[in-house]
Order: structure tokens, then C-alpha cells, then sequence
């Protein structure tokens, strides 16, 4: 393993010769470096429940797994499953259940997403707009040779001259990246977990968390008694040179550069320090995952289960591979084995449920943070719907998501209303018997007594999203996409045009402008971004990243 010195001392020399290569070599691996050493696995000593369940009726224990870049068609209920192969376990959660038709994601993108579900709230209400990147320096790092400005305005490597580059080093930036981490959900937010807490729960995540690791953003310090996982954005599946994994690199992408280059292959407990799973990530979580179970059968808990499968960078467990010969091209068949892992672990936990008796009394929630990601390069991850995660459109927003609860929820149920991944907030809350905190407006409502027949009209008759300059308002069947780059106003009809197809903001100036009132009302309810956009990119609607550009493509540009 490498020392610092042994860095600092091999970076030296790079420089002393001037090698253009290395200059990239180091704006690569910067972030890897500063992450630190991985100590070797070790075992989890998991806070062990009650020997016997107390007296009495119990609450529903809760569940939330939610995979990360999962598009619609990934998911054989909903589409035609990646590479078409099926994910049986997943889709009975759904048969057993309800399917929503018309789930939508909070955000975009990763991050903001899991701000809005974590907290029941639009994520701008408190700032949390932007994915959160780090532009920290260390200490050792040599300023005086390279400019630290001009260095993460471009981030990595380097980027496409059609995107923008914000420079994050004046006195402002400076000034909120202070305190290490500090980009997150702030601690005066009452999360999820501290709302099921209140009630007695115990609380665990597994898996990625990406909501900000300064202190009184972790997770432990945002109602989770306990959390295994990785606080930023995603790590490695298994070392690239491990003899089970099979590796897919997109060349095309420089963050998928950036990723390889950086990512470790580790966890961390409740703040300990990082070491390494023993096995592939998926599995591993999805061990946790049944050992929690085990731990909390005879105590109400709240497990949120995330996963960081089928984000990039993609590594597909070898046996997985193996087992679909059928797909010939290489890069959709590590994804597809990637979905299969999922699959399996989702399998596995339902069997627990069931093997320790609570498979009546657990609410089971599945989803995806956003839509299937056009740097992958897979055409087919959204479809029938247009765009992509970092898009407004509907392959960016539009979610696989389904509830089971026996007892509460009908199997083979599917609900057509617009819903939203702050609902979980609300739902959870009620089904643990948590009031909903009266001092701030939550945006989330609890969608048991609509599925009931308890409740009429509909649970959301407008909902929003906004990434800088980018704006949309969903109302009924009325989409607006507010763009930018140039500035535009486009206009779908959803209950006609559900896949974004036709344009019909000429003929509809009257909705238009309804909607543009609409838009302005929402924004002077949120906050200014609680840091800056590093970056502004174009991103083509209509063919991943990898592909040859066509004459005249429509595109957004996205802040990130």
C-alpha cells in the first residue's frame, strides 16, 4: 500500500520532468489520495435486540431498499428488464403490493433525490440543489505548481469544451467548503429516521448515504442508531484486479475516469474507520442486510437499505456474468448482472422477513433514486420514456417504485396518481405513528388511505423540480420544461403524449403561462443553493453519451 510519502515523493518527480501525463495522472487520483488507507475486513458487532418481542400489538417494521441509477425498463414488471432478464424478486414485491404508475423521483440526480426522500421535502427548501462535490485540497498538495482553481473548475482530466466551468475557489466557496464535508442535508432537517426514532424504532442504513459527512450530517447523526456504507457518492464493487469481477470502463466518459481512477473499496461503522468488505458489494450489504433482521426481529426497526448497484463504475460479479450468455454486448451484460445482484438481494431479504416471522407486519418499499443514467451508454435503460438521469424529462424523474404490506396494501394493486419520493416520508411516519413535524412546511403525504379508497382527490395535483436555470412543473397532465441554453419553453401533454414526444407549447400559450406563474410561486418558497454548481453540461435527450451527435438533437444543459 502506498505511504504518503511515497505519493508525495512519486508526484514530486512527475512534476520535476513536467509530463503532461502526469498533470492528468493527478487531477485524477487527487480525491483517491486524500480518502486515505483501507484497513482489512473485519466482522460488524450489530446492537443485538430484545431475546423476546414486548407484549402487545407491535408497529410494521419498515423497509426501504433503493437501488441507485435503476431505469425504468431495468425492471421486468415495469419494462422489459435489462438485456431482457428478468428480476422475479423485485417484481413481487409489486404483485404482492402496488405498483405506482407515475412515481416520480425528487431530483435528477443521486443526491438531491435522496435529500427530498430522506427529509420529506423539496430539497431546495433547504438549499440542497446541487450534487455536493469535494474541492478540498490537502496539505501536502504543491499550489505553487499548479492553481487549485483552475484545477477543479475542470475537475478531472478533461472536460468537453461545450461544458462550462465554474470557478469554486473565491472567497465564497472558499468560505463553505471550510468545514471538510460540509455540502450535505443540514442537522436542523428532521429526517426519516429521526421521525421513525421518536417512536421507538431502531434505525439502520446500509449502503450509500451522499447527504453530507460533516458532523451532524451523517447519518448517525441524522436519527440512524446505526449505519454501515460509505458516506460519498459510490465506491468500487470488488478491486478491478479481483479474480470474481468483471469490469466494463466507458472511455468515453470522463467521470467514469474520475471513478476508476478514485473510488475505494470500503465501509465504514458509525463513523469508524474505513476497512473492506469481504465479497462483492452488493452481497455484502445484502448480508447486513439479513443480519440486522436477525438482530431486530423482536423490536419495531427501520431499515433503509441502499444500494450502489447499477451505478458506474460498472462491475458485474463474475458467476453473474457467467450466467447470461445471451447478452453479447459486453458492457449491457455487466449490467444486467449488476440488476441480477440486486435482484438476489432483494430475494434474500424478503426470505428473512418471512423466516423470522414478520413478513405480515413489515412495509416493504422499493425504488430508484432517478432515472437510468446516458453515461453508461445503453439506449434502452428509460424506454418507452425520453431523457435520462441529470434530465427533467421522464426517463430522469419517472421511477420504478411499489409498496408491500400485507393487510394494508391489496396485492396486484397499481395506483395511477402522481406520487412522489417525499411520500415516503409522510407514509412512514403515519404507519409508525409519528406526527409530521408542524414547523415547517413537509411536501410528502401519506399515500395509504388514497390506495385505501380513504382518501379522495389525489395525492399531488403539482410537483416540481429545479437544477439551476433548469426548471419543470408537472400540473395534472400539463409538463412545462423551462430550459435554458438556449431559453425555452416546452410544453408536453402527458395524458396524450406521456413519452414527451410532441411540442405543444405554441398552441397552448394559456397553459404556458399558467404554468410559468406556477414555477415563480414554487421558487419563492425555496432557498438560493446552499453552494455552488462546479459545472454546467449539455446532455442529448435522445441517444446516450457515446453515440455520435445528430444535426440539431434537442438537449438541456444540467447543473452539477
Amino acid at each position: 500500500m502506498k505511504t504518503w510519502a511515497m505519493v508525495l515523493l512519486g508526484t514530486t518527480a512527475a512534476l520535476a520532468i513536467g509530463v503532461v501525463a502526469s498533470r492528468d495522472y493527478i487531477k485524477l487520483h487527487i480525491a483517491g489520495w486524500m480518502a486515505g488507507p483501507t484497513a482489512p475486513n473485519h466482522a460488524v458487532a450489530w446492537n443485538q435486540g430484545p431475546a423476546t418481542p414486548a407484549a402487545g400489538q407491535r408497529p410494521p417494521n419498515i423497509i426501504l431498499i433503493m437501488a441507485d441509477d435503476l431505469g425504468w425498463n431495468d425492471i421486468s414488471l415495469t419494462g422489459t428488464g435489462a438485456g431482457g432478464v428478468a428480476t422475479p424478486n423485485i417484481d413481487a414485491i409489486g404483485h404482492d403490493g402496488v405498483v405506482f404508475g407515475n412515481a416520480y423521483a425528487g431530483n435528477a440526480t443521486c443526491a438531491p433525490s435522496r435529500a427530498a426522500l430522506m427529509t420529506g421535502r423539496y430539497p431546495t427548501r433547504f438549499g440542497y440543489e446541487f450534487t455536493p462535490t469535494d474541492t478540498r485540497l490537502p496539505a501536502w498538495f504543491p499550489t505553487s505548481l499548479f492553481r487549485p482553481d483552475a484545477m477543479f473548475a475542470r475537475n478531472i482530466a478533461e472536460f468537453p469544451s461545450s461544458w462550462e466551468h465554474k470557478a469554486i475557489f473565491d472567497e465564497e466557496a472558499a468560505s463553505r467548503a471550510a468545514q471538510p464535508g460540509a455540502k450535505g442535508v443540514p442537522a436542523s432537517e428532521i429526517t426519516i429516521a429521526e421521525q421513525l426514532q421518536s417512536r421507538g424504532y431502531h434505525t439502520l442504513h446500509l449502503g450509500k448515504w451522499h447527504l453530507g459527512e460533516a458532523r451532524g450530517m451523517r447519518p448517525e447523526d441524522q436519527g440512524f442508531d446505526e449505519s454501515l456504507g460509505f458516506i460519498i457518492g459510490g465506491q468500487k464493487f470488488l478491486p478491478d484486479d479481483d479474480p470474481n469481477v468483471v469490469n466494463s470502463k466507458q472511455d468515453f466518459d470522463p467521470i467514469d475516469k474520475f471513478l476508476w481512477a478514485n473510488l475505494p473499496f470500503s465501509v465504514q461503522y458509525n463513523g469508524a474507520p474505513r476497512f473492506a468488505p469481504d465479497r462483492y458489494m452488493t452481497d455484502y450489504l445484502t448480508d447486513q442486510a439479513v443480519t440486522t433482521i436477525k438482530a431486530n426481529r423482536n423490536r419495531p426497526f427501520f431499515l433503509y437499505l441502499a444500494y450502489n448497484a447499477p451505478h458506474t463504475p460498472l462491475q458485474a460479479l463474475k458467476a453473474d456474468y457467467d450466467a447470461l450468455p445471451q447478452i453479447k454486448d459486453h458492457r449491457l451484460r455487466v449490467y444486467a448482472a449488476m440488476i441480477r445482484s440486486v435482484d438476489r438481494g432483494v430475494g434474500r431479504v424478503m426470505a428473512e422477513l418471512k423466516a423470522q416471522g414478520l413478513d405480515d407486519n413489515t412495509l416493504v418499499i422499493f425504488t430508484s433514486d432517478n432515472g437510468g443514467a446516458h453515461y453508461i451508454g445503453l439506449p434502452d435503460v428509460n424506454r418507452p420514456f425520453r431523457g435520462w438521469k441529470a434530465t427533467f424529462y421522464e426517463g430522469g424523474t419517472h421511477v420504478p417504485f411499489m409498496m408491500r404490506w400485507p393487510g394494508r396494501i391489496a396485492p396486484g394493486s397499481s395506483y395511477a396518481e402522481m406520487i412522489s419520493h417525499f411520500d415516503i416520508y409522510a407514509t412512514a411516519s403515519a404507519a409508525a405513528g409519528a406526527p409530521l413535524p408542524r414547523d415547517r412546511p413537509v411536501d410528502g403525504v401519506d399515500v395509504l388511505p388514497f390506495l385505501e379508497g380513504k382518501a379522495g382527490g389525489v395525492p399531488h395535483q403539482t410537483l416540481f423540480w429545479r437544477s439551476g436555470r433548469y426548471r419543470v412543473v408537472r400540473d395534472g397532465s400539463w409538463k412545462l420544461q423551462s430550459l435554458d441554453l438556449p431559453r425555452q419553453d416546452v410544453l408536453y401533454d402527458l395524458a396524450n403524449d406521456p413519452t414527451e414526444q410532441t411540442d405543444v407549447a405554441a398552441s397552448r400559450p394559456d397553459i404556458v403561462a399558467a404554468l410559468q406563474a406556477k414555477l415563480k410561486a414554487h421558487d419563492a418558497g425555496q432557498q438560493p443553493p446552499a453552494w455552488q454548481s462546479l459545472i454546467r453540461s449539455p446532455i442529448a435527450i435522445d441517444r446516450p453519451l457515446g453515440t455520435k451527435p445528430k444535426p440539431g438533437e434537442p438537449y438541456i444543459y444540467w447543473s452539477n
